[in-house]
């Protein structure tokens, strides 16, 4: 009897081990790269309770280049690089320009665009899809409300993804979370409301931990600590819930939890050309 209980304990803990959720992967680097700056003058843009008055701030906008094996992927393409020195104008909202294309900041370290296999992006703005078409050959991967939005405007907002709204082309529209390699490693986050769309990132390091990267969950801290809502963002609710999911899965994982437009998250980062591992 004890060596029967004793086989029936050993099978029940080998398929209590077998049930067990899979030890999530790591990729091997992440760079941050530069893909724009931002003179933010009327920054009540970013709070529906005018939060701001009276203030100002300094932006950045931030893409990230992904090094799985041989394989690479980027989140988010930034500003057009039609923007590329472009000139002060204080008259407006925001004022943006671009120091470096990606393209240019890729060729620093021996990668070339048609090495590019995915491009991940976190929502349809101008900002964070304005260099995609410079990367033809990937596939692309955005949130599923976004897409069709792109496509019912194919002049506006889905202009700079234009090469992946025809038919047949390599486009995966994602609902919900998304594991991008089946791992773990890469994970496209639901983070709706500021878009219908609209998502993060989850990447996990062998030597730094998790990254989550923001998308435009928030657009710098007192913005999230404070609940600031843009007056843009397609659904109010959604956007707090979203902001509240960042804020606890980041604690949760022990993240660094990266705002892309705040320049003291991205910061947190080493300096390209320099990576995370």
């Amino acid at each position: 009897m004890k060596r029967r209980l004793i086989a029936i304990a050993a099978a029940l803990l080998a398929s209590a081990a077998a049930q067990a959720a899979p030890v999530p992967g790591t990729v091997d680097k992440l760079w941050r790269l530069d893909c724009g700056r931002f003179r933010v003058n009327q920054p009540n843009i970013f709070s529906d309770t005018q939060a701001y008055t009276g203030q100002t701030r300094d932006l950045v906008g931030s893409c990230y280049l992904i090094k799985d094996g041989d394989a690479y992927m980027l989140w988010d393409t930034g500003v057009p690089a039609a923007m590329l020195g472009a000139k002060p104008d204080p008259t407006q909202p925001i004022d943006g320009r671009l120091d470096r294309t990606i393209v240019d900041q890729l060729a620093q370290i021996g990668v070339k665009p048609e090495q590019i296999g995915l491009i991940g992006i976190s929502h349809y703005h101008f900002d964070h899809t304005g260099q995609a078409a410079d990367f033809p050959k990937a596939k692309l991967v955005i949130g599923a409300g976004d897409l069709k939005a792109a496509r019912a405007d194919r002049d506006g907002i889905g202009k700079p993804i234009a090469p992946w709204l025809a038919d047949g082309a390599k486009v995966e529209a994602v609902e919900g979370d998304k594991d991008l390699f089946g791992d773990g490693s890469v994970v496209m986050v639901n983070f709706t409301g500021h878009t219908p769309g609209h998502h993060g990132l989850l990447v996990r390091l062998p030597k730094t931990g998790v990254v989550l990267l923001s998308g435009d969950v928030a657009h710098f801290h007192e913005n999230l600590d404070g609940d600031g809502v843009p007056t843009f963002n397609t659904d109010r609710a959604d956007s707090l819930a979203s902001m509240d999911r960042f804020r606890k899965l980041g604690a949760s994982l022990k993240a660094v939890s990266i705002i892309q437009h705040d320049p003291r998250d991205v910061a947190k980062l080493p300096a390209f050309p320099q990576g995370a591992e």
